[in-house]
Protein backbone atom coordinates (compact mmCIF):
# COMPACT_ATOMS: atom_id res chain seq x y z
CA UNK A 1 0.00 0.00 0.00
CA UNK A 2 2.54 2.66 0.80
CA UNK A 3 5.63 1.26 -0.68
CA UNK A 4 7.04 2.24 -4.00
CA UNK A 5 10.24 0.84 -6.55
CA UNK A 6 11.37 -2.60 -7.16
CA UNK A 7 15.25 -2.08 -5.78
CA UNK A 8 15.59 1.00 -4.43
CA UNK A 9 12.21 1.15 -2.77
CA UNK A 10 10.30 3.65 -0.19
CA UNK A 11 7.75 3.06 2.41
CA UNK A 12 6.07 6.17 3.99
CA UNK A 13 5.16 5.67 7.91
CA UNK A 14 3.38 7.82 10.31
CA UNK A 15 0.83 11.12 9.25
CA UNK A 16 0.01 15.00 9.23
CA UNK A 17 -1.17 14.99 12.71
CA UNK A 18 0.81 12.09 14.19
CA UNK A 19 3.65 12.52 16.18
CA UNK A 20 5.92 11.91 13.33
CA UNK A 21 6.15 10.99 9.74
CA UNK A 22 9.18 9.65 8.01
CA UNK A 23 10.32 6.97 5.28
CA UNK A 24 11.95 3.84 5.05
CA UNK A 25 14.05 3.19 2.19
CA UNK A 26 15.38 -0.32 1.48
CA UNK A 27 18.11 -1.03 -1.68
CA UNK A 28 20.61 2.16 -1.36
CA UNK A 29 23.96 0.79 -2.09
CA UNK A 30 26.82 1.13 1.21
CA UNK A 31 28.98 4.04 0.74
CA UNK A 32 27.08 7.14 -0.21
CA UNK A 33 27.44 10.19 1.56
CA UNK A 34 24.80 11.66 3.25
CA UNK A 35 24.60 13.78 6.30
CA UNK A 36 21.62 16.04 7.57
CA UNK A 37 23.21 18.84 5.99
CA UNK A 38 22.03 17.14 2.70
CA UNK A 39 18.58 17.21 3.45
CA UNK A 40 17.95 20.74 4.18
CA UNK A 41 18.12 22.60 1.04
CA UNK A 42 15.28 20.95 -0.67
CA UNK A 43 13.17 20.52 2.64
CA UNK A 44 13.32 24.43 2.75
CA UNK A 45 11.86 24.71 -0.72
CA UNK A 46 9.14 22.78 0.88
CA UNK A 47 8.50 24.75 3.27
CA UNK A 48 4.92 27.23 3.42
CA UNK A 49 6.78 30.56 3.34
CA UNK A 50 5.46 32.68 0.40
CA UNK A 51 1.70 33.62 0.44
CA UNK A 52 -1.00 30.91 -0.50
CA UNK A 53 0.57 28.76 1.36
CA UNK A 54 -0.23 27.04 5.07
CA UNK A 55 0.07 28.76 8.16
CA UNK A 56 1.90 25.57 9.69
CA UNK A 57 5.15 25.52 9.94
CA UNK A 58 7.37 22.36 11.26
CA UNK A 59 11.14 22.40 11.97
CA UNK A 60 11.45 19.56 9.30
CA UNK A 61 14.72 18.27 10.56
CA UNK A 62 15.68 14.93 9.90
CA UNK A 63 16.76 12.45 11.84
CA UNK A 64 18.78 9.50 10.67
CA UNK A 65 17.80 6.54 13.03
CA UNK A 66 19.58 3.82 11.03
CA UNK A 67 21.36 2.68 7.30
CA UNK A 68 23.87 5.86 8.01
CA UNK A 69 26.77 5.58 10.02
CA UNK A 70 29.81 8.00 10.32
CA UNK A 71 28.34 10.19 6.72
CA UNK A 72 28.05 7.24 4.76
CA UNK A 73 24.97 4.78 4.41
CA UNK A 74 25.78 1.61 5.66
CA UNK A 75 24.06 -0.47 2.89
CA UNK A 76 20.68 -1.60 5.79
CA UNK A 77 17.84 0.09 6.01
CA UNK A 78 17.55 3.59 5.80
CA UNK A 79 15.40 5.51 8.30
CA UNK A 80 14.37 8.89 8.24
CA UNK A 81 11.69 10.58 10.70
CA UNK A 82 10.79 13.69 11.16
CA UNK A 83 8.91 14.93 14.13
CA UNK A 84 4.98 16.76 14.05
CA UNK A 85 5.56 19.27 16.70
CA UNK A 86 2.69 22.13 15.12
CA UNK A 87 -0.24 19.89 15.55
CA UNK A 88 -3.49 21.50 15.60
CA UNK A 89 -5.85 17.91 15.90
CA UNK A 90 -8.90 19.46 17.28
CA UNK A 91 -9.53 21.65 14.24
CA UNK A 92 -10.59 18.26 12.51
CA UNK A 93 -13.99 17.69 14.38
CA UNK A 94 -16.32 18.14 11.46
CA UNK A 95 -19.67 16.69 13.39
CA UNK A 96 -21.42 14.83 10.33
CA UNK A 97 -19.95 16.20 7.40
CA UNK A 98 -17.47 14.41 4.91
CA UNK A 99 -15.46 17.45 3.79
CA UNK A 100 -16.03 17.76 -0.06
CA UNK A 101 -13.03 16.79 -1.90
CA UNK A 102 -11.05 14.96 0.58
CA UNK A 103 -10.63 11.17 1.24
CA UNK A 104 -12.62 11.71 4.08
CA UNK A 105 -15.30 8.88 3.13
CA UNK A 106 -13.68 6.69 0.44
CA UNK A 107 -10.91 5.95 3.30
CA UNK A 108 -13.94 5.45 6.09
CA UNK A 109 -15.68 2.99 3.64
CA UNK A 110 -12.04 1.23 2.65
CA UNK A 111 -10.60 1.12 6.19
CA UNK A 112 -13.35 1.84 8.74
CA UNK A 113 -11.81 4.44 11.09
CA UNK A 114 -13.22 7.84 11.95
CA UNK A 115 -14.26 9.44 8.31
CA UNK A 116 -12.29 12.59 9.82
CA UNK A 117 -8.48 11.86 9.94
CA UNK A 118 -7.13 14.31 11.51
CA UNK A 119 -4.88 16.76 9.31
CA UNK A 120 -5.72 13.91 6.35
CA UNK A 121 -4.05 11.30 7.89
CA UNK A 122 -1.85 9.53 5.34
CA UNK A 123 -3.59 11.12 2.70
CA UNK A 124 -2.38 14.73 3.60
CA UNK A 125 0.38 16.37 1.52
CA UNK A 126 2.64 16.28 5.07
CA UNK A 127 3.65 13.25 3.39
CA UNK A 128 5.85 14.96 1.34
CA UNK A 129 8.68 15.74 3.79
CA UNK A 130 9.20 12.13 3.52
CA UNK A 131 9.23 12.14 0.08
CA UNK A 132 11.49 14.79 -0.20
CA UNK A 133 14.07 12.92 2.27
CA UNK A 134 13.51 9.74 -0.29
CA UNK A 135 14.52 11.21 -3.49
CA UNK A 136 17.46 13.53 -1.41
CA UNK A 137 19.19 9.58 -0.89
CA UNK A 138 18.17 8.69 -4.61
CA UNK A 139 19.88 11.96 -5.94
CA UNK A 140 22.90 11.01 -4.58
CA UNK A 141 23.01 7.59 -5.84
CA UNK A 142 22.94 9.10 -9.46
CA UNK A 143 25.17 12.38 -8.75
CA UNK A 144 25.34 12.75 -12.89
CA UNK A 145 21.99 13.23 -13.14
CA UNK A 146 19.99 17.09 -12.28
CA UNK A 147 16.14 17.79 -12.05
CA UNK A 148 15.10 20.99 -12.91
CA UNK A 149 10.99 21.77 -11.62
CA UNK A 150 9.16 24.97 -11.64
CA UNK A 151 5.46 26.08 -11.60
CA UNK A 152 4.33 26.97 -14.49
CA UNK A 153 0.57 28.14 -14.45
CA UNK A 154 -1.56 28.76 -11.29
CA UNK A 155 -5.47 28.63 -11.60
CA UNK A 156 -5.11 28.82 -15.35
CA UNK A 157 -3.12 32.31 -15.26
CA UNK A 158 0.15 33.42 -15.29
CA UNK A 159 0.14 36.14 -12.90
CA UNK A 160 0.80 33.68 -9.85
CA UNK A 161 0.51 37.08 -7.50
CA UNK A 162 -2.77 38.31 -8.40
CA UNK A 163 -4.48 35.36 -8.90
CA UNK A 164 -3.56 33.88 -5.61
CA UNK A 165 -4.20 36.90 -3.89
CA UNK A 166 -7.57 36.97 -5.13
CA UNK A 167 -8.31 33.43 -3.89
CA UNK A 168 -6.72 34.37 -0.32
CA UNK A 169 -9.86 37.06 0.09
CA UNK A 170 -12.77 34.47 -1.35
CA UNK A 171 -11.30 32.00 1.05
CA UNK A 172 -11.12 29.50 -2.43
CA UNK A 173 -8.34 27.83 -3.43
CA UNK A 174 -6.19 26.96 -7.01
CA UNK A 175 -4.80 24.51 -8.84
CA UNK A 176 -1.27 24.68 -11.03
CA UNK A 177 0.85 23.03 -13.46
CA UNK A 178 4.91 22.06 -13.05
CA UNK A 179 6.89 21.30 -15.44
CA UNK A 180 9.86 18.89 -14.98
CA UNK A 181 12.98 18.17 -17.15
CA UNK A 182 15.75 15.67 -15.44
CA UNK A 183 18.69 16.15 -17.32
CA UNK A 184 21.43 13.61 -17.24
CA UNK A 185 19.70 10.60 -17.65
CA UNK A 186 21.36 7.85 -19.66
CA UNK A 187 19.62 5.82 -22.60
CA UNK A 188 18.55 2.26 -21.74
CA UNK A 189 16.11 3.13 -18.42
CA UNK A 190 12.84 1.62 -18.83
CA UNK A 191 11.43 -2.04 -19.43
CA UNK A 192 8.69 -2.40 -21.95
CA UNK A 193 5.19 -2.99 -21.25
CA UNK A 194 3.96 -2.48 -17.82
CA UNK A 195 7.27 -0.92 -16.34
CA UNK A 196 7.93 1.33 -19.13
CA UNK A 197 10.28 4.41 -17.78
CA UNK A 198 6.48 6.92 -18.26
CA UNK A 199 4.35 4.04 -16.57
CA UNK A 200 7.10 4.03 -13.16
CA UNK A 201 6.99 8.33 -13.28
CA UNK A 202 3.50 8.35 -13.29
CA UNK A 203 3.22 6.05 -10.85
CA UNK A 204 5.49 7.99 -8.50
CA UNK A 205 4.02 11.38 -9.44
CA UNK A 206 0.62 10.19 -8.67
CA UNK A 207 1.94 9.15 -5.40
CA UNK A 208 1.65 12.58 -4.51
CA UNK A 209 -1.24 13.87 -2.94
CA UNK A 210 -3.72 16.42 -5.63
CA UNK A 211 -1.90 15.35 -8.62
CA UNK A 212 -4.22 14.53 -11.66
CA UNK A 213 -2.18 14.28 -14.65
CA UNK A 214 0.92 13.92 -16.40
CA UNK A 215 2.27 14.55 -20.07
CA UNK A 216 5.51 13.48 -21.06
CA UNK A 217 6.90 15.80 -23.65
CA UNK A 218 4.31 17.34 -26.26
CA UNK A 219 1.72 14.97 -24.36
CA UNK A 220 -1.72 15.56 -25.18
CA UNK A 221 -0.98 17.92 -27.85
CA UNK A 222 0.62 15.28 -29.77
CA UNK A 223 -2.94 13.53 -30.55
CA UNK A 224 -3.42 16.56 -33.06
CA UNK A 225 0.03 16.37 -34.75
CA UNK A 226 1.32 14.86 -37.73
CA UNK A 227 3.87 12.20 -37.77
CA UNK A 228 6.35 14.60 -39.60
CA UNK A 229 5.24 17.25 -37.06
CA UNK A 230 6.00 14.89 -33.90
CA UNK A 231 8.76 13.11 -34.92
CA UNK A 232 12.05 13.80 -32.72
CA UNK A 233 15.17 13.07 -35.73
CA UNK A 234 18.32 12.24 -34.83
CA UNK A 235 21.38 15.04 -34.97
CA UNK A 236 24.26 11.84 -34.87
CA UNK A 237 24.66 8.41 -33.34
CA UNK A 238 24.11 9.00 -29.93
CA UNK A 239 20.18 9.16 -29.67
CA UNK A 240 20.34 13.21 -29.62
CA UNK A 241 17.44 14.65 -31.76
CA UNK A 242 17.21 17.64 -32.94
CA UNK A 243 13.66 18.28 -30.76
CA UNK A 244 12.07 16.57 -27.82
CA UNK A 245 8.46 15.90 -28.97
CA UNK A 246 8.68 12.68 -27.08
CA UNK A 247 10.10 14.24 -23.92
CA UNK A 248 13.20 11.52 -23.54
CA UNK A 249 11.58 8.47 -23.91
CA UNK A 250 10.49 6.37 -26.77
CA UNK A 251 9.45 2.65 -26.09
CA UNK A 252 8.95 2.87 -22.82
CA UNK A 253 12.59 3.64 -22.25
CA UNK A 254 15.04 6.62 -21.83
CA UNK A 255 16.52 8.06 -25.30
CA UNK A 256 19.38 9.88 -23.68
CA UNK A 257 17.59 13.44 -24.19
CA UNK A 258 16.15 15.41 -21.15
CA UNK A 259 13.04 13.84 -19.82
CA UNK A 260 10.55 16.43 -19.87
CA UNK A 261 6.85 16.40 -18.58
CA UNK A 262 4.53 18.74 -17.17
CA UNK A 263 2.23 17.43 -14.06
CA UNK A 264 -1.07 18.51 -13.37
CA UNK A 265 -2.40 19.45 -9.55
CA UNK A 266 -5.88 19.88 -8.21
CA UNK A 267 -6.67 23.09 -6.38
CA UNK A 268 -6.84 21.76 -2.22
CA UNK A 269 -9.77 20.88 -1.27
CA UNK A 270 -9.75 22.86 2.01
CA UNK A 271 -11.44 26.09 1.56
CA UNK A 272 -13.04 28.60 3.81
CA UNK A 273 -15.19 29.27 1.13
CA UNK A 274 -18.71 27.81 1.96
CA UNK A 275 -20.12 24.83 0.24
CA UNK A 276 -23.36 22.79 0.33
CA UNK A 277 -22.99 18.92 0.91
CA UNK A 278 -24.75 16.41 2.88
CA UNK A 279 -24.29 16.24 6.60
CA UNK A 280 -24.98 12.60 8.05
CA UNK A 281 -25.82 13.64 11.71
CA UNK A 282 -29.28 16.21 10.26
CA UNK A 283 -29.72 14.43 7.36
CA UNK A 284 -30.07 17.43 5.32
CA UNK A 285 -28.02 19.55 3.11
CA UNK A 286 -25.99 22.05 4.64
CA UNK A 287 -23.67 24.69 4.57
CA UNK A 288 -20.23 23.94 5.37
CA UNK A 289 -16.79 25.04 5.18
CA UNK A 290 -13.20 24.47 6.29
CA UNK A 291 -11.73 25.73 8.88
CA UNK A 292 -7.79 25.43 9.93
CA UNK A 293 -4.42 26.05 8.22
CA UNK A 294 -4.64 25.06 5.04
CA UNK A 295 -2.53 25.58 1.18
CA UNK A 296 -4.56 27.83 -1.10
CA UNK A 297 -2.56 26.95 -3.58
CA UNK A 298 -0.27 23.64 -2.42
CA UNK A 299 0.97 23.55 -6.26
CA UNK A 300 3.96 26.45 -5.17
CA UNK A 301 5.39 23.66 -2.79
CA UNK A 302 5.01 20.92 -5.02
CA UNK A 303 8.32 21.60 -7.83
CA UNK A 304 10.85 20.12 -5.34
CA UNK A 305 8.36 17.12 -4.40
CA UNK A 306 8.16 16.87 -7.94
CA UNK A 307 12.23 16.71 -8.45
CA UNK A 308 13.00 14.17 -5.39
CA UNK A 309 9.90 11.59 -6.67
CA UNK A 310 11.94 11.77 -9.99
CA UNK A 311 14.97 11.05 -8.61
CA UNK A 312 13.68 8.24 -6.80
CA UNK A 313 11.97 6.48 -10.14
CA UNK A 314 15.44 7.23 -12.00
CA UNK A 315 17.60 5.84 -9.01
CA UNK A 316 15.45 2.41 -9.07
CA UNK A 317 15.59 2.44 -12.76
CA UNK A 318 19.43 2.63 -12.35
CA UNK A 319 20.04 -0.02 -10.19
CA UNK A 320 17.87 -2.07 -12.14
CA UNK A 321 19.45 -2.08 -15.52
CA UNK A 322 22.85 -2.83 -12.98
CA UNK A 323 21.54 -5.58 -11.98
CA UNK A 324 20.76 -6.41 -15.71
CA UNK A 325 24.35 -5.82 -16.56
CA UNK A 326 26.56 -8.13 -14.15
CA UNK A 327 24.10 -10.62 -13.68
Amino acid sequence: MNTFGNIFTVQLFGASHAPEIGVIIEGCPAGVPLTVDDFLSALHRRKPLVSGTTARLEDDIPELRRGVSNNYTTGDTIEIAFKNNNTRPQDYDFGGFYRPGHADYTSAVKYGHEKTLSGGGFFSGRTTVALVAAGIVAAKITPGVSYQAFLKEIGGSSDFEAVVSAAVVSGDSLGGIVHCDIFGVPAGLGEPYFDSLESLMSHAMFSIPGIKAISFGDGIRAASMKGSEFNDCYSGDHGKTFTNHAGGIQGGISNGNPISFDVYVRPPSSISKPQISFNSLTGKIEEFSVPGRHDVCFALRLPVVIEMMAACVVADATLRASNKTTS
